[in-house]
C-alpha cells in the first residue's frame, strides 16, 4: 500500500499495518504498557491484537492462541502483524493476562468504543445482569469474579461492565455502572435484586425509565401487586370479566421443542398506593409453556412494575420489552459460556479470568455489529480466512457509529 494514500482518519502501526483510529486496534495502542523496555519483545498492543485474532478463529485458552500464532507466523508475516518471523509462546499471553494489563482501564476503554458504536436513534434498551466466570473460581473455594454487564440487546454490545467484590453485592454495583452512561431515552430492566427505590430514582433522574421485577425483597411491593392480581385471576375463573383498569395481551411462540404463550396483565390502579419513585403501572407475566419431548406443562407468574405509563407501553409493548431483557442470557452470557467457553477455561491466576471476559464481550459485540448473528459460524470463516478477522480489528467498518 502506499502510504501517501493514507485517509486522514488511519495510522500505521509500528510493524507496517494500517489501521483506523476508530477501530478496536486503536483503542488496544491506548491500554498502558506497565513494563519495561528492557527485554520486551512483543508490544502490549501486538499481543491484546494476537489474542483476539486468535479467538476470532476459534481458540479460547492461552495454549491454543500461542499454538495459532505459532502455526501461521508466514501468514501474520504478510499481514504486516508480526514484525518479524517469531511467535510469542503460551505464558507471554499467560502473564499479560494475569499481570500485566488493568482490567479497570481495559474496561473503561472497551466501554468507550462501545459507547462509540452505539445506534442510538432507535428505542435503547439496557438490560442489567450480573454473571460470575466460573472458571476462575480457585480449587476449593465457592467463589470466583463476578462481573455485572450493561447490555444493549439487539446490538450485543456490553457497554458496561464492573467486578462486585466479594464483599458486596450487585446492589452495590449498579449505581456505580449507571452513572458511566447517558441514561436519557434509555429503558433499563434488570430482575428483582435490582428493585430499588434509590436505583429508580437515579434513572429517572437521567432520563430514562425502568422495567423491575418484584419478589421477595421488596416484599410489601410484591404482596400489593399480587393481591390486585389474584383478585382479578379469581374473578375470571368464576366467569367475571377484568376491570376496566386491567388491560391485556398475549403472544404465542413455537420452537425448540415447545409451544410458549405468554399473558401479560397490566393495572395502573396502584400508582398511588405503592409510594414508588415514577410508577406508571404494574403487570403480571404469566408463561405457559408444553413441552413436546415430555409431553407436559410448565407454568410460571412473573409480577413487575414499570415508570412507563400506558400511553407510552400499551400491554404488548411491555410484554417485548419484558423478553428482550432476556437477551443478555440467549445473546451475552449463552455465548461467552457455550461458545467461546468462557466457564470451562481455567484461568484462576490474577487477572487473567477478568480480562479474558472483557475480550469476549469485545469479540462479541464486533461479531454482532458487522451482521455476524452465528458465532460459531463466523469463527470456523474467520479461521478459514484469517484477514477477514484482521480487518475486522483494524478497519473503521469494525463499528458502524
Amino acid at each position: 500500500m502506499d502510504y501517501n494514500e493514507l485517509e486522514p482518519n488511519q495510522e500505521i502501526y509500528l510493524t507496517g499495518l494500517v489501521y483506523d483510529l476508530n477501530s478496536l486496534f486503536a483503542f488496544f495502542t491506548r491500554v498502558t504498557d506497565p513494563r519495561h523496555a528492557r527485554g520486551k519483545q512483543y508490544p502490549l498492543a501486538l499481543l491484546l491484537v494476537l489474542i483476539m485474532l486468535a479467538k476470532l478463529c476459534g481458540e479460547n485458552t492461552p495454549t491454543g492462541i500461542a499454538d495459532w500464532v505459532s502455526y501461521r507466523i508466514e501468514e501474520l508475516a504478510e499481514m504486516k502483524l508480526l514484525p518479524r518471523k517469531k511467535a510469542p509462546c503460551h505464558m507471554t499471553y499467560r502473564r499479560v493476562l494475569q499481570l500485566i494489563i488493568s482490567p479497570e482501564e481495559l474496561e473503561h476503554l472497551l466501554s468507550d468504543f462501545h459507547q462509540s458504536c452505539l445506534y442510538s436513534n432507535t428505542e435503547l434498551i439496557f438490560s442489567m445482569d450480573g454473571k460470575t466466570v466460573k472458571g476462575t473460581i480457585p480449587s476449593g473455594e465457592m467463589r470466583g469474579t463476578h462481573l455485572l454487564s450493561l447490555y444493549v440487546p439487539k446490538q450485543g454490545l456490553v457497554l458496561v461492565e464492573a467486578k462486585v467484590d466479594h464483599k458486596e453485592n450487585e446492589i452495590v454495583v449498579a449505581p456505580e455502572i449507571l452513572k458511566q452512561v447517558n441514561l436519557k431515552g434509555v429503558i433499563v430492566i434488570a430482575d428483582a435484586m435490582h428493585t430499588q427505590r434509590e436505583t429508580s430514582q437515579q434513572i429517572l433522574q437521567g432520563g430514562g425509565e425502568y422495567i423491575w421485577m418484584a419478589k421477595g425483597n421488596q416484599a410489601r411491593t410484591l404482596w400489593a401487586i399480587q393481591k390486585l392480581f389474584v383478585h382479578e385471576a379469581c374473578n375470571l375463573k368464576n366467569g367475571a370479566p377484568l376491570s376496566k383498569d386491567i388491560h391485556t395481551a398475549e403472544t404465542v411462540n413455537k420452537g425448540h421443542g415447545r409451544r410458549e404463550k405468554r399473558t401479560i396483565w397490566t393495572s395502573t390502579e396502584l400508582n398511588d398506593y405503592l409510594k414508588w419513585p415514577g410508577v406508571g403501572q404494574v403487570f403480571r407475566i404469566e408463561r405457559a409453556i408444553w413441552h413436546e419431548k415430555h409431553h407436559g406443562y410448565s407454568r410460571h407468574i412473573v409480577y413487575g412494575l414499570t415508570s412507563l405509563s400506558p400511553e407510552q407501553a400499551s400491554p404488548k409493548k411491555l410484554l417485548a420489552l419484558v423478553r428482550q431483557y432476556w437477551e443478555i442470557e440467549t445473546g451475552l452470557h449463552y455465548r461467552r459460556d457455550v461458545t467461546l467457553k468462557e466457564d470451562a477455561t481455567r484461568l484462576t491466576l490474577g487477572t487473567a479470568g477478568h480480562i479474558m471476559a472483557i475480550l469476549n464481550n469485545a469479540l462479541i459485540g464486533l461479531c454482532l455489529q458487522n451482521g455476524f448473528r452465528n458465532l460459531a459460524q463466523a469463527r470456523r470463516r474467520f479461521n478459514a480466512r484469517p484477514i477477514l478477522a484482521l480487518n475486522l480489528l483494524c478497519s473503521a467498518k469494525s463499528h458502524s457509529c
